[in-house]
């Protein structure tokens, strides 16, 4: 079992290295829910945690409430900022750290690598045996297009509406950043997409997860 949430205390074996998927709560377009890094976080973690074949890697339950700033205009996004972020996550792994070994960021949502670096490096310095790790395909498209899209049809089928799929905005990210630090997402992508999901498979989301917890499974190692 690695779902810690699903451990009484005494089970909790010791030193257990902890992994901690990081998503978000924003919009992916028209067509995938509001919890998709969180979900493609929390699955690769489990995955990941389960191959290594160690009772003494859990994963703990996924934080949803991170930095989504960039897709506020969008209903349904609920972000606490980056600096409340940091805070949040010193003080997770401070207390995490009194009973658990190593700590492991899985990071679903790119909102978050804003305060993660200098998270880990803190924590370090305090100590405390801290890392993260990003949990993005190599060579994805930026968000809600064929790559996120790809891996829900993997993980949660029944979550994507490939009716309302639509592209958004394919030009390259650092193309569309200036906009996007002015006005946020939707400046560039009136439909909340980066990409173009219409593309997106089911077996090309197994081959992409396949990716992600090798990665993450790698690093457990």
């Amino acid at each position: 079992m690695t779902r810690l949430s699903h451990l009484a205390w005494t089970e909790v074996p010791e030193r257990p290295t902890v992994l901690v998927p990081l998503g978000s709560f924003e919009q992916h377009g028209p067509h995938l829910p509001l919890d998709t890094d969180t979900r493609i976080a929390d699955a690769v973690a489990h995955a990941a945690a389960r191959r290594t074949g160690r009772r003494r890697v859990l994963v703990a339950p996924p934080v949803g409430y991170t930095a989504s700033g960039e897709h506020q205009g969008f209903p349904g996004t609920m972000s606490i900022g980056t600096e409340v972020l940091r805070l949040m996550l010193l003080e997770l792994v401070r207390s995490l750290t009194l009973w658990s070994g190593r700590v492991l960021f899985v990071n679903g949502h790119g909102g978050n690598a804003g305060c993660l670096p200098s998270v880990v490096t803190e924590l370090r310095q305090e100590g405390r045996d801290a890392a993260w790790i990003p949990c993005f395909p190599e060579g994805g498209d930026a968000h809600a297009g064929h790559t996120e899209t790809s891996l829900m049809l993997h993980l949660a089928p029944e979550l994507v509406d490939l009716r309302r799929a639509a592209p958004g905005n394919t030009a390259p990210v650092g193309q569309l950043m200036p906009a996007m630090r002015a006005g946020g997402v939707g400046a560039v992508s009136p439909n909340g997409v980066l990409g173009d999901p219409r593309t997106a498979t089911a077996a090309e989301g197994e081959r992409l997860f396949e990716e992600l917890v090798n990665r993450v499974e790698e690093v457990l190692r």
